[in-house]
């Protein structure tokens, strides 16, 4: 598939999707949310994909919401609005629930839905000078279909603070409240992301996986008698895979497992 408003490349098991709206500072709109879905759709079924990094081009990572479109938006109808919302909910879905594990690399302002995109990965990178703003509030609206992923991320209390007043917030400040995992200086991105990505792409492919999904599926849920057989059932499961056989035969055999070549 060819992509107007990103660009995609892969390295070996590594790919790395790129917004690539610089002039417009990477805000969404109809078709960037249709093709961030697409892409993240596609790269989710490639077996030779170990891991993904989402990126932007230019001065800043994502600013929300385009201003063209927002103006289209004005005019919709109830049923359009909704329609057209759902659009950016399953997008941000797509990447949350995505089978390859996703690395937000983060530079550059990030506000409004764009807080949205880095809360739907699995990991976040910022460099030190970025600033976050929800900021929904500001224009009369709210953060509702980036919020479930938002809240995961920051945690109720931080939530209720910054969805409430929109005030911008530093790099320092999201991993105070974990909403991003490691704030590096801007000249070590690159190189912190690659390793990051390297250290999924180096692990058993159906264990990350499915370790995705037990801290999707597991998270918040009380330990109940279900949820202990459940865990069970899932340990015992990827113990008899062929990759959990293979894992564990080469630790003992002190080798490389063949996911590595």
């Amino acid at each position: 598939m060819n992509y107007d408003t990103l660009t995609l490349d892969t390295a070996g098991a590594i790919a790395t999707v790129t917004l690539n709206r610089p002039d417009v500072r990477n805000a969404f709109n109809e078709q960037s949310i249709a093709e961030l879905t697409a892409a993240f759709t596609a790269l989710g079924q490639v077996d030779g994909i170990r891991a993904i990094v989402l990126a932007a081009n230019g001065s800043a990572y994502c600013a929300g919401a385009d201003l063209n479109w927002m103006k289209k938006m004005a005019g919709y109808s109830e049923d359009e609005n909704r329609a057209d919302a759902m659009g950016l909910a399953n997008m941000l879905r797509t990447i949350y629930a995505c089978p390859k594990p996703v690395v937000a690399k983060v530079h550059g302002d990030c506000y409004g839905g764009g807080v949205g995109l880095v809360a739907a990965c699995d990991i976040a990178v910022t460099a030190e000078d970025v600033h976050f703003c929800l900021s929904e509030v500001k224009l009369g609206l709210l953060p509702a279909t980036i919020s479930p992923y938002v809240i995961k991320a920051m945690g109720e209390n931080a939530a209720r603070r910054y969805f409430l007043t929109a005030e911008r917030f530093n790099a320092r400040e999201a991993l105070r409240i974990g909403f991003v995992h490691e704030v590096v200086t801007a000249s070590s991105l690159d190189g912190q992301v690659t390793a990051i990505a390297n250290a999924l792409a180096s692990n058993s492919p159906n264990a990350v996986r499915e370790a995705k999904a037990l801290v999707r599926e597991i998270a918040s849920q009380p330990v109940t008698d279900v949820l202990v057989a459940d865990t069970a059932h899932r340990i015992a499961n990827i113990r008899a895979s062929a990759e959990g056989r293979e894992g564990v035969a080469a630790f003992l055999e002190k080798r490389k497992p063949s996911w590595l070549g």
